[in-house]
């Protein structure tokens, strides 16, 4: 699989030190929360991260397919609900937390659910960024971001190989 013209992969290394930067941002706000629904699968990691920083242990999940072949975004489902009580007071004191908006489709849905919660994620693209309250870094709507979960270890050939100087 040949990375697209605007890729932004990610290092383990790198990931943790942006959800670290994004439980700085979020420690001085609304706290304390009583809870973190984290989309599922990419808040997964960045949710535990933040849990451990900000002293956080109700964790609940929302499962919202979107990516259904790495490379588009598809039809959206919400595989799992949230947690009833979590609900209550429309997340007034809950965190929201996913690795990146994007097209703000999947941010949308989950905002819908819990419209008082704070949302944050690590990244953001610009049609999703207005959904969210929080974030670290913004790349552009054409960047593919590579997450390190779905990277393995292989050469990177030098950009100037691609150019005719």
């Amino acid at each position: 699989m040949s990375l697209p013209e605007k890729a932004f992969p990610v290092s383990w290394d790198q990931f943790h030190r942006d959800a670290r930067a994004l439980a700085w941002r979020l420690s001085g706000l609304n706290g304390p929360w009583k809870a973190i629904v984290c989309i599922t699968r990419g808040g997964l990691v960045p949710a535990a991260i933040i849990s451990r920083e900000l002293g956080i242990r109700v964790i609940e999940t929302v499962c919202v397919a979107s990516y259904h072949d790495y490379t588009s975004q598809g039809e959206l489902a919400v595989l799992k609900e949230i947690t009833p009580s979590l609900l209550e007071g429309e997340g007034a004191g809950v965190l929201i937390v996913d690795d990146l908006t994007d097209t703000g489709k999947t941010a949308g849905v989950v905002r819908a659910m819990l419209p008082k919660a704070h949302f944050a994620t690590v990244y953001a693209k610009p049609k999703g960024r207005p959904l969210v309250d929080t974030f670290v870094t913004e790349v552009s709507q054409d960047t593919w971001i590579y997450f390190p979960w779905d990277l393995g270890f292989t050469y990177q050939k030098p950009i100037a190989d691609d150019h005719v100087g």
